[in-house]
């Protein structure tokens, strides 16, 4: 992908400028902005192996480069995968085929209307990563709707908490929510826990 020139309409639903503006992009050139570095990759690769959670939800698919990362270590898991614009979405849908992962399960169009879908489908989410919105009220209201199926061992990763003075603002909120009861910040990703305990902790870690 990172050689690819072939050129995909994407349509960009809030990460930046203009709210579902549409942009003529090579492969290559989302490969090389859009994509997580490998070292992220490998950190959620690291956390889904260590808590092994069943059902995984991710906000934000892209390529699908990150949700290979989620799914990789238990093909026991499900990885219910969130993607606004249906030509990115295709092209991660190549990727798992490449591939044969068969624990991805798709689901196509605004957070607004796919995350209720994706909600409806699970009993509790176990894990879920947060790479979609980049914009604080969003980033608040799917943290919000999928604090309804999360329980004590549940883990909730958010990309880019520093990305923008909205999104640590949301980031802020969120560690300090009353559910959660630990918060790890890597600067790059921040991380919350809600495993009961009798003081709440809040770390800053280098990563």
């Amino acid at each position: 992908m990172l050689l690819s020139g072939e050129k995909i309409p994407v349509l960009d639903f809030g990460t930046g400028g203009e709210e579902k503006k549409q942009r003529l992009l090579t492969l290559g050139f989302i490969a090389r902005n859009y994509i997580k570095p490998a070292k992220e990759g490998q950190l959620l690769f690291r956390l889904v192996n260590y808590f092994k959670p069943k059902t995984i939800l991710e906000l934000g698919t892209s390529l699908g480069i990150t949700t290979l990362y989620l799914a990789a270590p238990l093909s026991s898991s499900i990885v219910i995968t969130l993607e606004g614009c249906p030509n990115t979405s295709a092209v991660a849908r190549k990727n798992f085929e490449r591939l044969a992962v068969k624990n991805i399960h798709q689901e196509t169009g605004e957070f607004n209307k796919s995350l209720p879908i994706a909600l409806a489908k699970t009993q509790q989410l176990d894990f879920v990563y947060f790479d979609g919105n980049h914009k604080k009220l969003p980033t608040l209201s799917y943290f919000n709707a999928c604090l309804q199926q999360m329980h004590h061992e549940s883990v909730f990763v958010f990309d880019d908490i520093y990305w923008s003075k909205e999104m640590t603002e949301a980031w802020n909120e969120i560690k300090s929510h009353q559910a959660v009861t630990m918060s790890v910040d890597l600067y790059s990703t921040g991380i919350v826990f809600f495993r009961e305990a009798s003081q709440v902790q809040h770390f800053k870690l280098k990563f």
